[in-house]
């Protein structure tokens, strides 16, 4: 679709009329209707306004005419996958799992390939293979080969060791030590928790990264510990498989 009939189409959806846009994008309603003939195409300044108002990316308002991936883990982009900086725009370099924040998720590229060869063993890649593609792969992407200017002098890194250490010294029963932390995206992990009275509550932004990972119980009895945390709280929950019967043990506060 060309970029004329993306913003009509996004403007029609929102009710707007060519001059409500205008007002909103700090322009005359001519150019609006320039737009959308196809006469001209809204300029670089503009197409952040009209990516910010309409919620898609600049490469959707032109027609998608790269093919995103992100520059961390190859990922295929799309707007619901791309990442955000701090003010909301979009970060159409990364993946939200990738980039959270304003931050990096990953420094050690041995982390981020475990995590992947997670999801891609069974879809058509054996673990072996995986791997193998993961390693051959990334050190292409930008992000590896500029990896040392995009280091933050290991403060991220401490920053997780630390929550971990949170995690450990709470002495759950039948949890495994907590080795490890991966960024995950709200959405993937807001499970809906009984409450008493028989309501049932999510605590998450679906919209937000957390740190976090899932544990096999030392019980051997199916469930599995699901912890996750973020610069204010520790959240620790239990649950059978695909997320089946979920149980919030504990939210805290971080100091």
């Amino acid at each position: 679709m060309e970029t004329k009939n993306i913003i009509l189409e996004l403007r029609n959806k929102r009710g707007m009329s060519q001059e409500e846009l205008a007002e909103k994008v700090f322009v005359t309603r001519q150019a609006v209707s320039r737009w959308e003939t196809g006469e001209t195409v809204p300029n670089t300044e503009t197409l952040k306004l009209l990516s910010g108002l309409f919620d898609v990316s600049i490469n959707t308002l032109l027609g998608s005419p790269r093919d995103l991936i992100c520059q961390c883990c190859g990922m295929p982009l799309e707007d619901s996958s791309i990442s955000r900086e701090n003010d909301g725009s979009f970060n159409e370099s990364y993946c939200k799992w990738c980039y959270a924040d304003g931050k990096y998720m990953y420094h050690n590229m041995e982390d981020l390939i475990d995590v992947c060869v997670k999801h891609m063993a069974g879809q058509g890649f054996s673990e072996e293979q995986a791997r193998c593609y993961m390693k051959d792969m990334l050190p292409q992407l930008d992000y590896w080969k500029n990896h040392k200017e995009n280091e933050d002098s290991g403060e991220f890194e401490k920053f997780k060791k630390q929550l971990a250490d949170e995690f450990n010294a709470l002495n759950i029963k039948d949890m495994p030590k907590v080795e490890k932390l991966n960024s995950l995206v709200g959405s993937y992990v807001n499970l809906a928790y009984p409450m008493p009275g028989g309501r049932t509550v999510k605590l998450l932004d679906d919209n937000a990264t957390y740190l976090g990972n899932q544990l096999e119980s030392l019980n051997d009895d199916g469930r599995c510990f699901g912890i996750l945390a973020n610069a204010d709280f520790l959240m620790v929950s239990s649950y059978g498989m695909d997320g089946e019967s979920p149980e919030l043990l504990l939210y805290k506060k971080r100091q």
